[in-house]
């Protein structure tokens, strides 16, 4: 990667991952997009409005700033897109579909994100294997499947390099959560600070895979920078750092918060997706083909996760 533009600059992902480009590639190397006007960091270096649906537009940017790299992270995310799942269907399929193009047009290398949500209540749930069974049930689960498969599909037919991960969910001191369903990870630090206690909307006893998200971003330039020929799956690898249910992240920030309390309010729509999902990866693909390696496990992201809280909270 020499010359990228990044989608959905502004989201939870967009907004860490643009500094983080710009410190490796350099600032003025690395085009920001969004439907929205920058904020923060993503204001200090090349920026440009996008809707990923209009194709055209998308050709020019490329075009206009010599992209080799498209990584594109524009999308609704679960629980948003099943309070709109004709919105969430069209940013998320219509809009990688031009995106695709787009970068077909330029014979750009294109990062997809896919998620855990890929997979579905009849996927195996414990070590759950990078090639599978995955019948997703939620609108954002079907649009991430269906362009895992697309993106194999323009690599194949088009010989166009595609490249992506499966996230899990992502652990952020940075960014505010977004309408996701692992989001409860991220509220509860805010409230174990704040409040002392939190009120988790996932019940005890449910298992998702987790990341940091220093590793994720990590894991991003990894992936796109590693030798294509060692590249099997090439896109949709599964990737985890640690899977744990609310009662062991509460026993985690038990280790620094002694006083700190855990009740609950299950949300039955997020609860319902969650249990869809896989209570952990096999990552050894990642491993194998690039080296995956997560450097945070539970501990040492709680550890660091707050201290960096109580940093901006102080602040503000």
């Amino acid at each position: 990667m020499k010359r990228i533009l990044v989608t959905g600059a502004g989201g939870q992902i967009g907004s860490e991952l643009v500094p983080y480009l710009r410190s490796i590639y350099g600032e003025s190397n690395v085009l920001a997009t969004d439907v929205k006007a920058p904020e923060g960091d993503l204001a200090q270096g090349p920026f440009d409005l996008l809707d990923v649906r209009d194709g055209r537009r998308a050709s020019e940017l490329i075009g206009a700033f010599k992209a080799d790299t498209v990584i594109h992270m524009a999308g609704i995310l679960s629980a948003k897109g099943e309070e709109n799942p004709n919105f969430a269907w069209d940013i998320n399929v219509n809009g990688t579909v031009a995106m695709l193009e787009a970068a077909r047009e330029h014979r750009c290398a294109f990062f997809f994100p896919s998620s855990i949500a890929a997979f579905g209540p009849t996927t195996p749930r414990v070590n759950t294997p990078q090639d599978t069974i995955q019948r997703p049930t939620t609108v954002y689960g079907i649009a991430k499947a269906s362009m895992e498969m697309l993106c194999d599909y323009y690599h194949l037919k088009f010989n166009l390099d595609t490249r992506g991960l499966r996230f899990p969910g992502l652990i952020s001191y940075v960014t505010p959560p977004g309408g996701g369903t692992t989001d409860y990870a991220v509220h509860i630090y805010y409230d174990a600070i704040t409040k002392g206690s939190y009120t988790s909307f996932i019940a005890k006893g449910t298992y998702m895979d987790m990341m940091y998200m220093p590793d994720a971003l990590e894991a991003i330039v990894q992936l796109m920078e590693a030798d294509p020929s060692k590249l099997k799956h090439r896109n949709a690898f599964n990737i985890s750092a640690m899977s744990f249910d609310p009662e062991e992240i509460a026993q985690s920030i038990r280790k620094v918060i002694p006083d700190f309390k855990l009740e609950y309010d299950v949300d039955p729509l997020r609860q319902s997706i969650a249990e869809s999902w896989p209570d952990s990866l096999d990552c050894s693909a990642a491993r194998e083909e690039w080296g995956f390696a997560p450097k945070y496990d539970l501990d040492r992201m709680t550890v660091h996760m707050l201290e960096k809280l109580k940093e901006r909270l102080v602040k503000a």
